[in-house]
């Protein structure tokens, strides 16, 4: 008898694996850093978009949970680490995660967040062009060397400076959020006079009479690029596929209210972020599409792949922008 059920509960567990296997997590943890870049998933929140679709694929009920973080570096350290799920980063900061775990434990893109430029501002008078920059001025980035920001001032410096000073301007450059940096630019006598910028920030700083934009990263990359992208582990993405779209059409459509809302969307970002600026203000930024839009089409992430690969950046050249995001996006005409 003893044999007969053990061998019953056998069968019964063998029975219960692959509805185990295929039951995914309840709750989705996403990394965010500071900005307007990051509107769609505000709206995605506010407004249940991700739980939506998680309905609709026949998931249940799910939590999602964001995480503000000051930089792209901490993020990577938290999706590597197993704290995260999602992540919101710079365009080049998931080239570089990309090419790092090519092959042992590969992220990829899930889609694009934000055409938007970074913007190399100034309070310091004496500095009017990339060639002002001397061995005592500072420049505020998010993370020096891999970041967005990092990457359009070695681009600026080579194009500029010519190829052998790509590096020349790095020692300059120091790791701050972008409301410090904001802050000390526009302070009278911090030393770091000089931000990386990017929405709502660049907006804001350029307000003041004393700033002027030094570099623009459309102008280097020779037109609109992506920003921001959205991100995660192959592992997370195999072990919860429909959390996963859930998530990108959650955002997506996110985006998309975005887009038609914007008066709405403006008073969104100031509670969501219990931001000092009127909805007014910020309204007024939205509006700037040539300064900022959403779209999940990635942009010049090959230019950006290609110098990286070669100053030695990253050691795997992308064949196609393809390759650095999932499928959900190659419909898309992206580059």
């Amino acid at each position: 008898m003893r044999r007969v059920i053990t061998g019953l509960l056998a069968v019964l567990f063998s029975a219960l694996l692959p509805s185990l296997a295929l039951a995914e997590a309840k709750e989705v943890r996403i990394a965010q850093q500071y900005g307007l870049i990051y509107l769609p998933l505000h709206a995605a929140v506010e407004h249940k978009l991700i739980e939506k679709h998680a309905q609709a694929a026949g998931l249940g009920d799910i939590k999602v949970n964001l995480v503000q973080l000051a930089s792209g570096a901490a993020v990577n350290d938290a999706l590597l680490s197993g704290q995260l799920d999602v992540a919101i980063v710079g365009a080049t900061v998931l080239i570089t995660v990309w090419d790092r775990t090519k092959g042992r434990g590969n992220i990829k893109g899930m889609m694009a967040l934000c055409d938007s430029p970074i913007l190399f501002n100034t309070s310091d008078p004496r500095i009017k062009s990339i060639r002002d920059f001397g061995e005592n001025d500072r420049i505020a980035v998010t993370a020096v060397k891999v970041t967005h920001h990092a990457v359009v001032l070695q681009m600026a410096a080579a194009k500029e400076l010519g190829w052998d000073n790509r590096f020349k301007l790095d020692p300059l450059t120091v790791s701050m959020s972008h409301p410090d940096a904001m802050a000390a630019m526009l302070a009278p006598r911090h030393e770091v006079r000089t931000h990386a910028a990017t929405i709502p920030f660049l907006f804001q700083e350029l307000e003041d009479p004393r700033v002027r934009t030094v570099i623009d990263s459309f102008e280097v990359a020779g037109g609109r690029h992506t920003v921001a992208v959205i991100y995660n582990t192959e592992k997370w993405k195999t072990e919860n596929p429909k959390t996963y779209l859930a998530v990108a059409k959650g955002i997506e459509e996110g985006m998309d209210w975005v887009n038609k809302n914007k008066r709405a969307a403006a008073e969104l970002y100031v509670r969501f972020e219990k931001s000092k600026l009127s909805p007014e203000a910020v309204l007024k930024m939205l509006e700037r599409e040539d300064k900022i839009f959403y779209t999940p089409t990635p942009s010049k992430m090959m230019l950006h792949a290609e110098f990286m690969h070669k100053i030695g950046s990253i050691r795997n050249l992308p064949a196609s922008w393809k390759d650095m995001f999932w499928e959900n996006v190659h419909d898309r005409p992206g580059s």
